[in-house]
């Protein structure tokens, strides 16, 4: 059972467990230790780590501890320094590095910090290994004493590697260039912040870009994929023809078209399945997205002839079921999209500029290419929990879901779940009837308030 990974890595607040000092030191000795018997098979002396950070105000710090385990535990690091979390994941796939480490908690709040990893494929570790690193961390690296962070050197951040991960955007769009577009990109204050002046400079046209002055504690806030809103409301103030939100790791992408409407996951992956499809490259004609999408966006497909499968949420288990069926595409609502032939991970700046390309090449707004997608009304009602113990063995939980389901049947869905990066349990309803969609999406929040809510104190 997992103690310390989530869904997308470790994720706490900054300073306290599982991110106080000496668990932070610990992971980095222990993926040292684990990485270390594959290093030596190679002939090499011990193995190479690439790391990278947000601008949380924590992010420095933390990357320091890390290396530091690391180091302690025979391995070299290097620093590509501020970069999107799917920075990391290319640059280790193609320098051969032995693991990558992202210090960033996406869209969390600037409180919170996380350790994201990746392979040297540049995907993120299947399960049973962050399992058998927790194994090493509990078992031996917790016993071993953390330096005092004013004794660790400093690690030099390597500014060539923003360049390159820059360099292989442009490469996988060729064609793409702007000129005569106005568009406005929402950086969040985070990760994209550091590469998207670089990126769009390099594609001409007309491009504001908002909330790339991070100062270590504005991440996210009121900006953002979490706040779409932004900049849909922008787009309409300037007058321009669409805009892209990112979140604070740049893994996620989502967009606004000119008339104040938010573009969702959902939609993106409609838009990038018809294209796959127009140019054969749609393997099998399926597309891989979550419990979570609207069953509106699944209908739309079927009327393409393209069959959809959902996945647990979680962009992980998007792309193990994707690798399972050989799909050329998959995603999540929240903009997570996969495109394995362009890159080995979610990058929200890589679909943002698949979106431009292809808005390009159709010669249709997004409004267009997404006048179909007829969604069904859709609530989620976030809870905070104290725990996290299975909803089916708490009675009066169990009783208000089941009658939510007998009621919804085949008009709706039910979707009740922990989050897997906060302390939070999401329950999403859609139904066609909005009125019956929201009283049973708030009495089963309210059952679970009772039972496990931070308010309650039970």
């Amino acid at each position: 059972m997992r103690q310390l990974f989530g869904t997308d890595g470790i994720r706490g607040v900054a300073g306290t467990a599982p991110l106080d000092i000496q668990t932070i030191y610990a992971v980095g000795l222990a993926l040292a230790h684990q990485l270390r018997p594959g290093a030596l098979q190679a002939g090499m002396i011990g193995p190479k780590v690439i790391v990278g950070r947000d601008t949380r105000e924590s992010s420095p710090w933390i990357t320091k501890l890390l290396a530091a385990g690391l180091r302690a535990g025979g391995a070299e690091v290097e620093s590509a320094g501020i970069v999107p979390t799917p920075a990391i994941a290319h640059l280790a796939h193609t320098h051969g590095f032995h693991a990558g480490v992202v210090i960033s908690a996406s869209h969390n709040p600037w409180q919170d910090n996380g350790i994201k990893l990746f392979g040297p494929d540049g995907k993120k570790l299947p399960d049973q290994v962050e399992l058998a690193i927790e194994e090493v961390i509990f078992k031996h690296a917790l016993g071993t004493t953390a330096p005092e962070l004013e004794t660790i050197p400093a690690i030099e951040d390597q500014p060539h590697y923003a360049e390159e991960y820059v360099a292989s955007l442009l490469a996988a769009v060729p064609g793409l260039n702007l000129t005569g577009q106005s568009i406005v990109v929402d950086c969040a204050n985070g990760a994209a912040a550091a590469v998207a002046p670089q990126l769009f400079s390099a594609l001409g046209g007309d491009v504001v870009l908002l909330n790339v002055a991070p100062d270590g504690r504005n991440i996210n806030e009121h900006c953002g994929a979490l706040h779409p809103k932004t900049v849909a409301a922008e787009v309409v103030r300037r007058g321009a023809q669409l805009g892209i939100t990112l979140d604070g790791d740049a893994d996620r992408c989502l967009a606004a078209g000119a008339s104040d409407n938010v573009v969702n996951g959902d939609a993106i992956l409609l838009m990038a399945a018809r294209d796959l499809q127009a140019r054969g490259l749609l393997t099998g004609n399926l597309v891989v997205a979550t419990t979570m999408s609207n069953m509106g966006l699944e209908a739309a497909l079927k009327r393409s002839g393209i069959a959809m499968l959902r996945a647990q949420v979680g962009d992980r288990y998007v792309l193990e079921m994707m690798q399972q069926r050989h799909a050329a595409l998959g995603g999540e609502q929240s903009g997570h999209i996969l495109f394995p032939h362009l890159a080995t991970t979610g990058d929200g700046l890589l679909t943002a500029l698949v979106v431009l390309d292809l808005i390009a090449r159709s010669g249709k707004t997004i409004e267009e290419l997404t006048a179909d997608l007829k969604v069904f009304p859709q609530v989620i009602v976030n809870v905070k929990v104290r725990e996290k113990r299975p909803l089916e063995e708490i009675p009066s939980v169990a009783e208000r879901i089941r009658m939510a389901e007998t009621e919804l049947a085949d008009s709706g869905r039910v979707v009740i779940r922990y989050s897997g990066t906060e302390a939070l349990a999401r329950v999403m309803i859609e139904a066609e009837d909005e009125g019956r969609m929201r009283f049973h999406a708030e009495s089963i929040a309210e059952a679970i308030r009772g039972e496990l809510g931070v308010e309650s104190g039970r």
